[in-house]
């Protein structure tokens, strides 16, 4: 493995947060796949070793509720993060939220932690 901090998958359907997002952690050391949707998420997951996801909650494929019941089930080794700027309230969410807009600089701090605290495990 090379001295990246960590190998982090953004799925983000809005370019402009994808593409800045990926550009702000690439430059903070990572290794960083993106995905525009939940379909091509799965085929990074299938493709790369990832161990930490950022994921936005509504996305025109494959998003939304099914989506979170996918990483539930079929990523419970990874640490993931759930972006969004409107979830429905009763339904649980079993990850961290994060609500837009947020701060890449926060994101990035609980990205460290969370990678930092999966390492020691």
């Amino acid at each position: 493995m090379s001295e990246k901090k960590g190998t982090i998958l953004v799925v983000e359907d809005e370019d402009a947060i994808r593409l800045t997002l990926r550009d702000y952690l690439l430059k903070k050391d990572y290794n960083v796949l993106v995905a525009s949707d939940g379909v091509g998420a799965i085929k990074q997951l299938l493709d790369h070793e990832v161990e930490l996801i950022v994921t936005d909650y509504r996305m025109d494929i494959l998003g939304g509720d099914y989506w979170i019941k996918f990483l539930k089930e079929f990523c419970s080794d990874k640490k993931v993060f759930i972006t969004s700027g409107f979830l429905r309230p009763e339904f649980p969410i079993p990850f961290e939220v994060l609500y837009k807009p947020f701060d890449y600089a926060d994101l990035e701090g609980m990205i460290a932690a969370a990678l930092k605290e999966r390492r020691a495990q």
